[in-house]
């Protein structure tokens, strides 16, 4: 009975830890959101609220918090008020499953940095990431404004029509690592880049051994699709400021509108987390096992020993984790910083022009990685 309710306030603290830190990650990424592309495009930006502008993220929740509420006339209130918990609770559920590091093993006891171990972990992030549409239909319904209605039928036909050639995009990758499990497709990219040809093994040691590089028309094909699934630039069309006012968020304001907005943000921080987890080998470092990261710590982290209390092998189990979670934060934050980049240098495609690129070039091209993968893996036998 002790032992279970351990497990119970360990996994309540690491819910309750991971699910802040997805949170207090919004207003940085929002700062860099401002200041980053100012300082590419020769201006300020934010400046004026304390240094470098960081404790502006502080005023603008201030007022988020205090700001007036207000319901309109015509709309649904129940559907109203759920629609901004719809669209945030699907965003945070889906980190669930993101393996973050290796786990700690510490005085008897392993520690994961993952909230939920699922075998089918990449299917339960597609199945709840998929409920968010729900909550922007209800916001643009509900709302009583045909701006806001308009902005979530195109969310939807967006969100469905990219859901297609993402969802076969890693049917490839699936067919590679032939697990659901993100652990396990993350142990398959320790190491060096190889393969077995007709029976004989081939290793190229100058390249990882990422899933980038045996499935790289699959990653294009995500990551463009994770840019429509999340409503970024340069596939915001249902939120079209110059034609819909606001989208299907036109009517909230305040704290349901904050919710949207970290929405939005929780499902960009797991799309980046998840192509760091499919395609460049999670918190793995390139080259380097977590036995050899372990083995470091050992012979050099003899220096903690008075200052902890611990055994040698726990201190290096956990320097072993902080290591591998760093390298994970770090990939994951180029992710960020790249979806950033990339609304501050492309336009935003024309609706008919977004809907092409859905049906008549992602999700052919996706049938073609799947051919592919399936001919090379049954002619070549190159088996992962």
């Amino acid at each position: 009975m002790g032992t279970t309710w351990l497990e119970i306030i360990i996994n309540t603290v690491k819910i309750a830890a991971i699910f802040v830190i997805v949170v207090s990650t919004v207003p940085l990424l929002v700062w860099v959101e401002r200041r980053g592309p100012a300082f590419m495009q020769n201006r300020l930006g934010p400046n004026r609220v304390g240094p470098l502008g960081l404790l502006q993220l502080a005023a603008d929740a201030i007022k988020f918090i205090f700001k007036e509420e207000f319901i309109p006339t015509k709309a649904e209130k129940i559907l109203y008020f759920m629609a901004p918990g719809l669209t945030l609770l699907p965003a945070a559920l889906t980190f669930a499953a993101i393996p973050l590091s290796t786990p700690i093993n510490i005085l008897g006891y392993t520690f994961k940095l993952q909230i939920a171990d699922l075998n089918i972990g990449l299917i339960y992030i597609f199945a709840v990431a998929s409920l968010g549409v729900y909550g922007i239909l209800a916001a643009g319904w509900s709302s009583g404004n045909k701006y806001a209605m308009l902005g979530a039928l195109r969310a939807s036909s967006q969100m469905i029509s990219y859901e297609i050639a993402m969802g076969l995009s890693v049917v490839g990758v699936l067919m590679m690592y032939q697990t659901f499990s993100l652990n396990q497709m993350i142990t398959e990219q320790f190491g060096y880049f190889s393969f077995l040809w007709q029976g004989s093994a081939v290793e190229l040691k100058f390249l990882p051994n990422w899933g980038v590089f045996f499935q790289p028309l699959a990653f294009i094909l995500f990551l463009t699709a994770t840019f429509a699934e999340t409503n970024r630039l340069p596939f915001d069309l249902p939120e079209g400021e110059a034609e819909l006012v606001a989208g299907f968020h036109t009517e909230y304001g305040g704290f349901k509108f904050n919710m949207f907005f970290m929405g939005e943000y929780g499902h960009m921080i797991t799309s980046a987390a998840l192509i760091t987890t499919l395609f460049f080998g999670g918190y793995a470092l390139p080259f380097i096992s977590p036995e050899q990261v372990r083995e470091f710590w050992i012979q050099n982290g003899h220096t903690l020993l008075g200052f902890t209390g611990l055994s040698m092998p726990d201190i290096a189990s956990v320097l072993t984790t902080i290591t591998h979670l760093v390298v994970f934060l770090a990939k994951t934050g180029f992710w960020l910083f790249f979806f950033i980049w990339v609304r501050w240098t492309l336009p935003r495609f024309r609706y008919d022009q977004l809907m092409d690129l859905g049906w008549k070039t992602l999700l052919p091209w996706s049938l073609v990685n799947l051919a592919l993968t399936t001919a090379l893996m049954y002619f070549a036998r190159i088996v992962k």
